[in-house]
C-alpha cells in the first residue's frame, strides 16, 4: 500500500513538474505595450483662446447666461465637476429657439469630460447632443474632431475612431499626418515610426528616438536564454541585482536539497524537490522575459512621452481653443 501511495505521489508530481514546464516556457512577445501620457499645463490651456463669440450684455442678464459665466468661472480654475454643473443647469435654462447657444453650452460639456478624461462621457455627451451634425461650420469643428478621435482611441471603438481619422484628413490634412505619426508612437509600431521617419520632410526628433532607444534596449531572448544557463543572470543582464540573487540562491538550494534525496536513497523526495525546483528554474525563465519587456517598455515611456508633450503630438496638445 505505501509502495502505491509513493507512486501516486511520484505521478502527481512529475504532472506538476510538467505543468509547471509548460507554463513557464511560454513565448514571452518582444512587443511593447506602453502607456504614454501627455501634461496639458494650467497656463497652456488658459492660453487658449474661446472659439465662440463672448454672451452679449443681454445675454449675461438671462438666467442660462449666468450660469454659462459660472461655468466659464469654473473652467478657468480648472474645476471641471462644478463647471460642468453650471453649463448643465444653462443648457436646461436656456431657450430651445437658442440652437447655437445650446450647441456652444453642449461643446463646454463635452469639453470638461474630455480634459477629466471622462471619456465614456464624453462619448454619451457627443451622441445625445447635436454636435453629432456639427460641421466646418461650427467653429469648434476642428477641435470636436481630435477629442473623438482620441476618445475612440481610448475606448477601444477602431471603426469609430477611423472615421474621425478620415474626417481630420479630409478637413486638415496637416493634423491628420500629426494623428497617424501620434498613434504609431502611442502604440509603439516601430515598422510605422520607420516608416514615417524617412519620409519627407526631416523629422530629427524621431530619428534619436528611435537609435536611443535601440541601443538602451534589452533583449527579451537574451534575458531568457541567460537565465536558463545560469538562474538569475537574467535578471542581473537587465539591473535587476536583488531578484538575481534571490534566483541564483533559490534554485541552488533546491538543486542540492534533490541531489542530496536522490543520492541518500529517498527518490520520492528527490522528485518533489526535482519539481518544486523546475517550476523555479522555468518561471524564472519566463520571469525574466516579462522583466525585459517591462523594462523596455519603462525606457520606450521615458524616451517617447518628453518628446510628444515637445513636439505637441498628442491629440490634446493640437487642440486651437479651451474655454
Amino acid at each position: 500500500m505505501s509502495w502505491l501511495i509513493s507512486k501516486r505521489k511520484i505521478l502527481f508530481f512529475f504532472l506538476f513538474s510538467c505543468s509547471c514546464f509548460f507554463q513557464s516556457c511560454q513565448r514571452v512577445s518582444d512587443k511593447i505595450e506602453p502607456t504614454l501620457s501627455y501634461a496639458v499645463q494650467d497656463k497652456y490651456l488658459l492660453s487658449l483662446p474661446s472659439p465662440f463669440p463672448p454672451l452679449t450684455e443681454e445675454e449675461k442678464t438671462q438666467d442660462w447666461g449666468k450660469e454659462m459665466q459660472i461655468g466659464f468661472g469654473f473652467a478657468h480654475e480648472l474645476d471641471l465637476y462644478q463647471a460642468i454643473t453650471a453649463f448643465k443647469r444653462a443648457e436646461f435654462l436656456v431657450p430651445k429657439t437658442e440652437t447655437v447657444r445650446i450647441q456652444e453650452i453642449e461643446y463646454e460639456i463635452l469639453l470638461c469630460y474630455y480634459m477629466g478624461k471622462k471619456y465614456q462621457d464624453v462619448i454619451y455627451t457627443f451622441e445625445h447632443s447635436s454636435l453629432r451634425h456639427a460641421n466646418q461650420t461650427f467653429p469648434a469643428f476642428h477641435d470636436l474632431l481630435l477629442i473623438l478621435y482620441e476618445t475612440y482611441q481610448h475606448e477601444g471603438k477602431e471603426n469609430q475612431a477611423e472615421r474621425m481619422l478620415q474626417a481630420i484628413q479630409y478637413n486638415y490634412p496637416e493634423e491628420g499626418e500629426k494623428l497617424i505619426l501620434s498613434t504609431a508612437l502611442i502604440q509603439a509600431d516601430f515598422p510605422k515610426i520607420k516608416s514615417i521617419a524617412s519620409a519627407p520632410p526631416d523629422k530629427p526628433y524621431l530619428d534619436h528616438l528611435l537609435e536611443d532607444y535601440s541601443a538602451r534596449k534589452k533583449s527579451v531572448g537574451t534575458a531568457q536564454g541567460l537565465n536558463a544557463l545560469l538562474p538569475g543572470a537574467g535578471y542581473f543582464y537587465l539591473g535587476q541585482n536583488q531578484s538575481g540573487t534571490t534566483a541564483f540562491f533559490l534554485n541552488g538550494l533546491f538543486i542540492a536539497a534533490s541531489a542530496y534525496f536522490f543520492c541518500d536513497g529517498n527518490i520520492p523526495a528527490g522528485i518533489i524537490f526535482t519539481s518544486f525546483e523546475a517550476g523555479w528554474y522555468f518561471g524564472g525563465i519566463y520571469g525574466a522575459g516579462l522583466e525585459a519587456k517591462s523594462y523596455n517598455e519603462r525606457l520606450y515611456e521615458s524616451m517617447a512621452s518628453p518628446m510628444m508633450n515637445r513636439e505637441r503630438l498628442f491629440p490634446a496638445l493640437m487642440l486651437n481653443y479651451a474655454f
